[in-house]
């Protein structure tokens, strides 16, 4: 049996047994046992209700009741002037011990959110905008596309580039691999060119965490410090920050979202790159690297070409056109028809004339 279930029935049984020996309702005991029994029984249906509602709730409804009932004094004690030994005055002193504590009950449950820890420090803090930032990764200054996007002022906020990250990148800049290396100059130009936009707001955080080791985590502690959102195109930074409760802007999603809308049954001209993986076809991209698979086209290799789209398939890394290419119909031989004079008899002979 749940302890909780014997606690109840032990306060029931604690609460008719009271009842019993004082016998403050009725001269025999049995009865004054049987309404100790309900009465522990209504409170124990209260404490029931009273478990599924939240502690800033109760909190709420402790201090508005005990607020309203200290004003049901401060009145009933201004009203000392009042006879006493007059039934309207002591019902209106009832009235008034019962009302105001209700009030505060009720209201100070309603109102039980703003106890909590966030709501109290915002009442606190200065009433202005605040600040909204963005943290930026090293995967997405490497990238290079955060600097157009800032300069279409698609991003608002302050830019904020973390110390462990501006390291990271002069790690890379340093390397010994030739690839790296160009990398991350790469990545150090990109932050120098978004710097020297106008109406763009960089901060350099000196913000770390010695405990944490790796970036990505860092970050994400970062996120949560700054209550900011963190601009990455890495997809596994991406869903461990998303499971530990912290807003990402990812710039590969802003890439998707933003290519053109193509529909099954529209024309359109490409330029055929190279051959398909399958018999007969030929592959295009788009201006923004979309792939378009085309069929019966692979002999029009280097050549722009129109073809109907035929399906759209949207996959993870991004979305795939599927058309067809569709030939002019060939013109056939046309026969013409000439008239001869007849050698006898005024006949006519008709004789084809091919071109």
């Amino acid at each position: 049996m749940p302890w909780n279930i014997v606690a109840r029935a032990l306060f029931v049984a604690a609460v008719a047994w009271a009842a019993a020996l004082l016998r403050p309702f009725h001269p025999l005991t049995p009865v004054n046992g049987s309404i100790g029994a309900l009465l522990g029984i209504i409170v124990v249906l209260i404490e029931t209700r009273l478990r599924e509602t939240e502690v800033t709730d109760l909190l709420g409804a402790l201090i508005g009741g005990a607020i309203g009932l200290g004003l049901a004094k401060t009145i009933g004690a201004a009203l000392f002037w009042a006879d006493a030994t007059d039934r309207r005055v002591g019902f209106l002193h009832s009235f008034i011990l019962l009302v105001f504590p209700y009030l505060g009950i009720v209201m100070g449950a309603r109102k039980g959110e703003w106890l909590q820890p966030q709501r109290l420090v915002g009442l606190f803090r200065d009433a202005g905008p605040q600040k909204r930032y963005r943290i930026l990764d090293t995967s997405v200054i490497i990238d290079g596309r955060i600097a157009d996007v800032c300069e279409t002022g698609f991003l608002d906020g302050t830019l904020v580039i973390p110390q462990f990250v501006l390291k990271e990148l002069q790690l890379v800049a340093d390397s010994g691999d030739s690839l790296k290396r160009n990398r991350g100059r790469r990545g150090l130009d990109i932050l120098q060119k978004i710097q020297k936009m106008a109406g763009v707001d960089v901060m350099i955080s000196d913000i770390d965490f010695p405990e944490v080791r790796e970036v990505d985590l860092k970050l994400i502690e970062l996120g949560r410090t700054l209550q900011g959102k963190i601009v990455t195109n890495d997809f596994n930074l991406n869903k461990v920050a998303q499971l530990r409760g912290v807003s990402v802007l990812n710039i590969n999603e802003l890439a998707n979202a933003l290519k053109p809308v193509v529909l099954p049954g529209e024309f359109m001209k490409v330029f055929i790159l190279k051959e398909g993986k399958e018999y007969n076809q030929g592959v295009a991209y788009l201006d923004d690297g979309t792939m378009v698979v085309v069929d019966n086209a692979r002999r029009m290799i280097s050549k722009n070409i129109d073809i109907v789209v035929t399906s759209v398939l949207q996959t993870t890394a991004g979305k795939m056109i599927f058309g067809r290419y569709i030939e002019a119909p060939a013109q056939g031989p046309v026969a013409a028809v000439t008239t001869a004079p007849a050698a006898s008899g005024g006949a006519t002979a008709r004789m084809p004339n091919a071109k």
